[in-house]
C-alpha cells in the first residue's frame, strides 16, 4: 500500500486489500475469498453460485427468519488512462485524509465496512435472532446478466425469501449519509434502425433519406409528457443516447438510421406501456423499421417502514442527522431483489468521483459508514 499512512483501521485496511485487486468487471480477482476468510470463522456459510462468467458469493449466519442481507459488488469499471491517475488505480494511497484508487467509492469501501460491521455485530450478538448473510457478484458494472438476477432465480426455487436487504451503492451526495435510495426509476432501452434507400444528395428523389423521415417522430419522442410522476418519483425520461448514419462521404444520401435510446420511468407507467406507445409514435410517422428492446429494471420502491426506520435512527445517532430519502440516479442489483417482496435499500459512501479518474473517499467516511451499519444490525437483530 502506497502513500504515507498513519491512518489505521479495519475497514480501512479490509478496503486497501480489496482495491489492490484489480476486479474489471467481470472479474472478482479474489475479492471475495478475502470476505469469506473474514467472515466463515464466525459462522456464515459461504456458497457460490456461479454463472458463466461471473462469480456470486451467498454468506449466510443462521437458518430463520427475519433475514437481514448487505449486498454489494465486487467489480469495478475499467480505470481509464492510466497516464490520468495520480498514483496508480490498483495501488491504494491515502493523502489528504483520503483513499485513492478504483473502486474506494464504488464499492469496495462499502464492501469492506458492511464486513467489518458483520464481525463486529456478531461478536458483541453471537446468539443473535434471525439470519444475518452477505451476498456479493462480479457482474454489477457490466451487463449483470449472471449475477444477482441469477441468485434470485435460485433463491426463488428453494424458497428463500429475504426480508430485509441493505445495498452498499454510493448513496450519498455531499456529505455520508445525506441520502438514502428507497427505489429506483425503472430503466428501458431500445434499438431502433430505421430504414431508407441510399442514393446521391444530387438525385434526392431516387432515394430516401432516413434521417429525415425519422425527424418528425423525434420531435415527438422528445416533446411527449410520458407521465408527470408523482410522491416519490419525477417524470418518465427519454434520451437519446447514440445515433449514427451514413457512409462518411458528403454526396451520399445514407440508406439505413440506427438509434439508440433509454427511458428512466416511474411507477405511473409500465415498460410494456412505454413499448406500445412509442410504436405507436414511430407508425404514425409511416417509419420503416426495426425495434429491440431490452429491460434493464422496473422501477421500484420500498414502502415498509421498518428497514427505513431502522437505517435513519443509526444515522442520526452516528453522524446526528437523518437522511433525505431518494429514488434518483441509475439501476442498482437493488432492482433484482425489490420484486421478491425485500424492503430494498441503499446507503453506502459519497458518490462524487465514483466512475471517474482518481476515485477517492475519506477515510474517516468509511469509520463511520462501518458504525452506521453495525447499528442498523443492532436496531434490527439485536437480541
Amino acid at each position: 500500500m502506497s502513500g504515507s499512512n498513519r491512518i489505521s483501521g479495519e475497514t480501512l485496511e479490509l478496503a486497501q486489500t480489496l482495491i489492490a485487486r484489480p476486479s474489471v468487471t467481470p472479474e472478482d480477482a479474489g475479492c471475495m475469498d478475502l470476505i469469506v476468510d473474514r467472515l466463515s470463522p464466525l459462522g456464515f456459510v459461504p456458497e457460490f453460485l456461479d454463472f458463466g462468467d461471473t462469480r456470486n458469493l451467498w454468506l449466510r449466519r443462521g437458518t430463520g427468519g427475519p433475514l437481514f442481507v448487505f449486498l454489494g459488488h465486487t467489480d469495478v469499471v475499467p480505470p481509464g488512462p492510466l497516464a490520468d491517475w495520480t498514483s496508480p488505480p490498483f495501488e491504494p494511497h491515502i493523502r489528504g485524509g483520503g483513499l485513492y484508487g478504483r473502486g474506494a467509492a464504488d464499492m469496495k469501501g462499502a464492501v469492506a465496512a458492511f464486513t467489518v460491521a458483520c464481525r463486529r455485530f456478531v461478536e458483541n450478538h453471537p446468539h443473535h435472532p434471525g439470519s444475518l448473510a452477505v451476498l456479493l457478484t462480479s457482474d454489477e458494472e457490466g451487463i449483470a446478466a449472471n449475477g444477482i438476477v441469477k441468485v434470485v432465480e435460485v433463491f426463488e426455487a428453494r424458497d428463500e425469501k429475504i426480508d430485509w436487504c441493505l445495498v452498499g451503492e454510493p448513496s450519498s451526495e455531499d456529505t455520508l449519509g445525506d441520502v438514502v435510495k428507497i427505489g429506483r426509476r425503472g430503466s428501458l432501452n431500445g434499438r431502433l434502425r430505421v430504414f431508407g434507400v441510399q442514393g446521391h444528395v444530387a438525385y434526392p428523389h431516387k432515394a430516401k433519406n432516413p434521417i429525415h423521415a425519422f425527424a418528425g417522430a423525434l420531435q415527438h419522442l422528445v416533446e411527449e409528457v410520458w407521465d408527470r410522476g408523482n410522491a416519490h418519483f419525477p417524470p418518465t425520461s427519454f434520451q437519446i443516447s447514440n445515433m449514427n448514419s451514413g457512409t462518411g462521404a458528403e454526396n451520399v444520401i445514407p440508406g439505413q438510421l440506427d438509434v439508440q435510446f433509454n427511458f428512466r420511468f416511474s411507477t405511473e407507467l409500465t415498460a410494456e406501456e412505454i413499448r406500445q406507445r412509442v410504436t405507436a409514435i414511430l407508425d404514425h410517422y409511416g417509419l420503416d423499421y426495426e425495434l429491440d428492446w431490452r429491460l434493464s429494471g422496473n422501477p421500484f420502491l420500498t414502502a415498509g417502514e421498518a428497514l427505513i426506520e431502522a437505517v435513519q435512527s443509526s444515522l442520526e445517532s452516528v453522524l446526528g442527522r437523518r437522511a433525505q430519502l431518494s429514488t434518483g440516479g441509475g439501476t442498482s442489483d437493488g432492482r433484482f431483489i425489490a420484486p421478491t417482496g425485500a424492503q430494498v435499500l441503499e446507503l453506502g459512501l459519497i458518490n462524487a468521483t465514483i466512475h471517474q479518474i482518481n476515485e477517492w473517499t475519506p477515510v474517516e467516511d468509511l469509520n463511520q459508514l462501518t458504525e452506521v451499519y453495525e447499528k442498523i444490525l443492532e436496531n434490527l437483530l439485536a437480541s
